[in-house]
């Protein structure tokens, strides 16, 4: 775990004033330790993405709340789906998991 410093030391371009506004609306949620953020690899990450979104891709703070609910809603699909899949892989009989492959293949062309 890092602290507030740190992160925004590594990441050129980005000032605290930012980091604690991002705080403030609730886009990065780091833990508080003795009363200061203590950021996990997680939130590293979100930060770096927040970044990016507004610096490279331009986006515009009044918009990236909704950009960050949406890749939010993204990603959580994507973990469903790999549970439904290891879930599938793990129980279903290999002739189901055939055709379900085969059905998806199909549906894909």
């Amino acid at each position: 775990m890092i602290g507030i410093e740190v992160v925004v030391g590594q990441l050129s371009g980005l000032t605290r004033q930012d980091l604690e506004r991002w705080i403030s609306n609730q886009w990065v949620r780091p833990d508080i330790d003795d009363g200061t953020y203590v950021f996990r690899e997680i939130d590293f990450a979100r930060v770096r993405l927040i970044q990016e979104l507004r610096d490279e891709l331009l986006v515009n703070e009044e918009a990236l709340p909704v950009v960050l609910l949406l890749l939010d809603q993204l990603y959580d699909q994507r973990r469903k789906m790999r549970e439904l899949c290891d879930a599938l892989r793990r129980t279903a009989p290999d002739d189901l998991r055939r055709k379900l492959a085969q059905h998806l293949v199909q549906s894909a062309l």
